[in-house]
């Protein structure tokens, strides 16, 4: 241990206390003399201590004493989270710190595969430059206990072939939605925060049509989420429709819409196409606010029906001319029945959507997507109709952003314009990005991180917002690609005959 490395980590725990005792240190608290300044110092001098012990473990992690700061992490992380720290805060974020280091440290140790196979090579190369007799040792019992522990090692080969065939990840990943209503897990929350994952993860893959396969980034996304949203709520009261039916036709409404709407805009491009359908996203929530006569304005619209089973209803007590689900099948009324039926029905949309865009992705449309991304001028130079591709990946983002809608004034029964502000384009913008542009599975994981994210802090409101950003600040700099940035092309050329061979994945 250096004094350089005791002074870069006092220096990046003093420049964090700067910068957050503005922020977290102080608060505005509204008692009978009016507004006074309640300080926290002593919370930010904590979260400051962490930092310091924090960085001075990352960097001894990168000298080598991995072996050694992992343990210490972890267990020093779960002792600082039974400590009567002054926030809930404080204790989930020094457990949670410890974990991290950890598993730095953990993966530093297999950090060069080919050392830890042979100790002695690396004993040899370590007698062969120029280090102290102390430092000497210990890389050579850190090479040592490489080997003593294959057990990890292949563990960690293992873990490392199966994250390369993403599809076994994503098999698992849906059995376990299929079961999920059916476990202990399964409550009124759980399943509700469920049903808002898989909601943002078909908007997204919507989207990801859109900017992942053909480069074309789209600020005003949520505009077609409103029409979808409002077709069926207007559908339903003014025409009586139901919600299957209303569903085809929120999804053409807005690959119309959509259609409409590409002739113009998509000769754009860059920063210009973008501005514009920014705008477009603004026009279609001031209609809804102002078109009072049919949308009823901010007030929204209530009383949205909600889908039924074959005409079975979950309700106590049907309507007329109806039934209800539960006298159907001559079982006791819980309201949870209607929640894990909502559920299904976005997990299968959700499901169809990925299939769909995954195989569109492999035909000739999709190939021609992709080649219009990397470069627009020399696809054009092949005879491939420009206006034609962006139309196309337009209308199909914007259909599936229509049916996400219709689900959503179905299972929200209430519909109004706050709903669909350009904060919810941001946010599926950001799953698309960080899940890794042009990657379904990738997409799926990150708005796991994103909507699971803050539900995990609801309690601690006010810190909700600090851990997403911390968040997503930590996954631009592990992973500024995506969390799966590397994809299997779409089509390979073999070596003989060059000929275009699909890809499996």
């Amino acid at each position: 241990m250096t004094a350089a490395r005791i002074k870069s980590a006092f220096f990046a725990a003093f420049v964090a206390f700067i910068l957050a005792l503005p922020l977290a240190g102080a608060r505005t608290v509204d008692g009978i003399d009016g507004l006074t300044v309640e300080w926290h110092i002593y919370d930010v001098a904590i979260a400051a201590g962490m930092i310091f012990f924090g960085r001075l473990l990352l960097d001894l992690i990168d000298d080598g004493y991995g072996a050694i700061i992992a343990p210490l992490a972890l267990i020093g992380g779960v002792l600082l989270g039974y400590l009567p720290l002054p926030s809930h805060f404080l204790k989930i974020v020094a457990v949670l710190g410890g974990a991290v280091i950890a598993a730095k440290a953990v993966f530093s140790l297999f950090r060069h595969s080919g050392e830890s196979r042979n100790p002695a090579r690396a004993a040899a190369s370590i007698k062969s430059t120029s280090v102290s007799g102390g430092k000497a040792r210990w890389l050579i019992w850190r090479a040592d206990a490489r080997h003593w522990i294959p057990a990890f090692a292949g563990m960690t080969s293992r873990v490392q072939r199966i994250t390369k065939n993403l599809n076994v990840i994503f098999f698992i990943l849906i059995l376990f939605m299929l079961v999920l209503p059916f476990t202990p897990l399964a409550t009124r929350y759980t399943v509700d925060v469920a049903i808002m994952v898989l909601t943002y993860v078909m908007l997204a893959w919507g989207l990801n049509i859109t900017v992942g396969y053909a480069g074309l980034l789209d600020l005003g996304y949520v505009g077609f989420y409103a029409l979808g949203a409002y077709c069926y709520a207007l559908l339903a009261q003014f025409g009586g429709i139901g919600f299957w039916l209303a569903l085809p036709i929120a999804g053409l409404l807005a690959a119309g819409t959509a259609f409409l709407l590409g002739f113009p805009v998509l000769r754009l491009r860059g920063d210009y196409y973008a501005i514009v359908t920014l705008g477009f996203g603004e026009i279609v929530r001031l209609v809804l606010i102002n078109w009072t006569s049919l949308t009823n304005g901010p007030n929204g619209v209530s009383d949205i029906p909600r889908p039924t089973l074959f005409g079975l209803e979950f309700t106590r007590s049907a309507s007329e001319g109806h039934t209800s689900f539960n006298d159907f099948f001559g079982i006791a009324f819980d309201p949870l029945q209607r929640v894990i039926f909502l559920y299904y029905i976005i997990l299968v949309l959700a499901l169809l959507v990925g299939f769909l865009s995954s195989r569109v992705r492999r035909l000739p449309l999709g190939r021609a997507w992709e080649a219009f991304r990397e470069d627009e001028i020399a696809c054009a130079a092949l005879g491939v109709n420009r206006t034609c591709i962006k139309i196309a990946a337009y209308s199909m983002g914007a259909t599936v952003a229509g049916l996400a809608g219709a689900f959503f004034a179905a299972r929200q029964g209430f519909v109004s314009p706050e709903s669909f502000t350009f904060t919810e384009t941001a946010t599926i913008l950001a799953i698309v990005i960080l899940g890794g542009v042009g990657h379904p599975i990738g997409i799926v994981l990150a708005a796991v991180f994103i909507i699971g994210m803050p539900e995990l802090f609801r309690e601690l409101e006010q810190y909700r917002m600090l851990a997403f950003g911390a968040g997503m600040v930590c996954i631009m700099i592990w992973r500024p690609g995506g969390l799966t940035s590397v994809r299997e092309p779409t089509a390979r050329i073999q070596e003989s005959g060059f000929r275009i061979q699909d890809s499996k994945t």
